[in-house]
């Protein structure tokens, strides 16, 4: 099993739109990076840190599993949507994404300041400098840490 830290700004979606909706697809990622650890490396059942950014407190809030095999991103197709891109077609679509489901909400949020302080998260890709991308490989040791902390 894989271990990822996915990245959603709250107020566009949230760890609590996710348990209310209990299922949705992680669409709308325009990073070749992110679409290719999507299309190529997220398997079902793979867990992710939900991780919540621009907002007072960053941090990681709860835990998300993949539920789907990567398929095209349709919000990429769809000229409405802000995620549109017209270079993408149903024939060949340029982005991916895999759906993910609600496991749980942390009891507190571990914030990026937490983790940047703690030696057991040393390496990390989120507490790298200029480290932006919305999808990370997380490392086992590292993913189990968090949840210790968010637990506590």
């Amino acid at each position: 099993m894989n271990h990822w830290l996915i990245k959603s700004e709250p107020d566009c979606y949230s760890i609590d739109d996710l348990k209310k909706d209990k299922k949705t697809p992680w669409n709308g990622v325009r990073n070749y990076q992110a679409r290719n650890y999507m299309r190529d490396q997220m398997k079902v059942g793979d867990l992710a840190l939900f991780y919540h950014s621009s907002t007072k407190l960053t941090g990681v809030y709860g835990i998300a599993k993949v539920v789907s095999k990567s398929h095209p991103d349709a919000s990429a197709l769809n000229p409405k949507d802000e995620h549109f891109d017209s270079k993408s077609t149903k024939e060949k679509p340029i982005w991916e994404c895999v759906d993910f489901a609600f496991v749980k909400k942390l009891a507190r949020a571990v914030s990026l300041e937490e983790i940047k302080r703690d030696h057991k998260l040393a390496g990390i890709m989120l507490a790298r400098k200029g480290s932006r991308l919305s999808i990370q490989s997380v490392s086992s040791a590292h993913f189990n840490r968090i949840i210790d902390l968010g637990n506590t």
